[in-house]
């Protein structure tokens, strides 16, 4: 799947919502993990440019989540790309952008480091 690198150098980034474990399965309530096994979290962000806001779900290693990200947390986000998707499913198509990071860290006084594994 192809990865766009994003820039967020003009944008303002903050927590819209705190982090959750990513569900892999909703039926069972299986936690999503990556290829290393690594937990996943899902992070909402407001994405600010001067032209436009945006509400972004993020998906990251819970081991590059802050421990601190509250809601309105101002935060820097690492190795943000975009990866388009497409999928079949009871024969309807659907289509959409996924967003992943490597970190979603604080910039709040006082911040912490991501959290180790």
């Amino acid at each position: 799947m192809r990865q766009i690198p994003v820039d967020t150098a003009n944008a303002t980034v903050m927590v819209a919502k705190a982090p959750q474990p990513k569900v892999k399965d909703r039926r069972t309530g299986e936690i999503a993990t990556d290829k290393d096994g690594a937990t996943l979290m899902v992070v909402e962000v407001m994405f600010s440019t001067p032209d436009e806001v945006e509400i972004l779900k993020l998906t990251v290693p819970q081991s590059g989540v802050s421990e601190d990200l509250d809601m309105g947390t101002p935060v820097v986000l690492t190795g943000l790309v975009a990866s388009p998707w497409e999928n079949e499913f009871n024969g309807q198509k659907r289509h959409g952008i996924a967003f992943r990071a490597v970190a979603v860290t604080s910039l709040a006084n006082g911040a912490s480091k991501p959290k180790a594994v």
